[in-house]
């Protein structure tokens, strides 16, 4: 029996795109043969997930899960994309997501950390993939995650357009630090939640918000108010009002609140610290869309099919 080094795994997982376990595997089945395993593989229907891997996957799901840590909790946001809609209701593939999702709590939230995750049958998120990207016939990815922790308080969470419970077209995170009641604390974290699947915005607070996006913002109000040929004086004043008004529709501390207009979510949250007696801070908050930049390929038949079937 020849020898199955790591070298000889990773030439065949080169040259077949077929996960590290199954490459093990067939390299044991033919005495370390690399000719001999492709076959190998490729008779088990493995090795067609390579061909599938240069095809855009811009549909699948986002799935989430959230994990109690004492007086805190962890949650974890995780994009898995696949090519058509279809597959997001396949049971394999909703199963899958979810595993992903699990294993992430246990990772540092990078993708890289997400692939190489071990899942309860032993074999990595990235071999399972590739697995079931051989089993289902389209290419799959984890594209994007998150992960946010707190001491104490709650991750809250929000799927909008769900497939089944915590998997669906938009992920949403909002991480409390609070102790007051984490119910309580929950039920206003959903809320928020949900503001931001409608919003999305782009920073929790201004200090956040990326300086090159105000310059830009800054640029476009500049060109404007030097066109209305008014003093130098009023035309800072203009820009200062249209940057601060910039702010309040991308920052969402300073966003006015979806269900209530009359408060900002910053207001709503002190006034919640208030009620619960504790006060509370927003430590963060993811906002994940199914296939947000990705470019969808036209001639992806399937695809067509489901948007004239009204199934897209």
């Amino acid at each position: 029996m020849a020898e199955i080094t790591a070298a000889l795994v990773k030439e065949l997982r080169e040259k077949s795109g077929v996960g590290m376990m199954d490459c093990k595997k067939a390299l044991a089945e033919n005495n370390g043969d690399i000719e001999a395993s492709i076959d190998w593989l490729r008779a088990k229907g493995l090795s067609k997930a390579a061909k599938k891997a240069d095809r855009a996957a811009a549909e699948g799901l986002v799935a989430i899960a959230v994990s109690e840590n004492g007086a805190g909790e962890t949650a974890t946001a995780v994009e898995v994309n696949a090519e058509t809609d279809f597959v997001s209701r396949n049971d394999l593939f909703q199963v899958a997501a979810r595993q992903i999702a699990g294993a992430a709590l246990g990772t540092d939230g990078s993708i890289d950390a997400i692939t190489g995750a071990k899942l309860a049958g032993g074999e990595t998120v990235q071999d399972h993939l590739t697995n079931l990207i051989a089993t289902i016939g389209e290419n799959m990815m984890v594209r994007r995650a998150a992960k946010h922790s707190v001491e104490n308080g709650v991750v809250a969470s929000y799927v909008h357009n769900a497939t089944a419970p915590d998997l669906g077209r938009i992920g949403v995170l909002v991480a409390l630090e609070s102790t007051g009641d984490k119910a309580a604390l929950r039920e206003l974290g959903r809320k928020i939640a949900m503001h931001v699947a409608a919003t999305a915005p782009l920073s929790l607070s201004p200090d956040d918000l990326d300086p090159a996006a105000i310059e830009r913002e800054k640029a476009v109000f500049t060109e404007q108010a030097l066109e209305s040929g008014k003093p130098a004086s009023v035309i800072e004043k203009m820009i200062e009002g249209r940057i601060r008004k910039f702010l309040e529709e991308v920052v969402l501390l300073k966003q006015a609140f979806v269900m209530n207009p009359d408060q900002t979510v910053e207001q709503l949250v002190a006034e919640a610290g208030k009620t619960l007696g504790a006060p509370i801070t927003v430590r963060g908050f993811t906002r994940l869309a199914l296939g947000e930049g990705v470019e969808k390929k036209q001639d992806d038949f399937a695809a067509e099919v489901a948007s004239m079937t009204g199934q897209a």
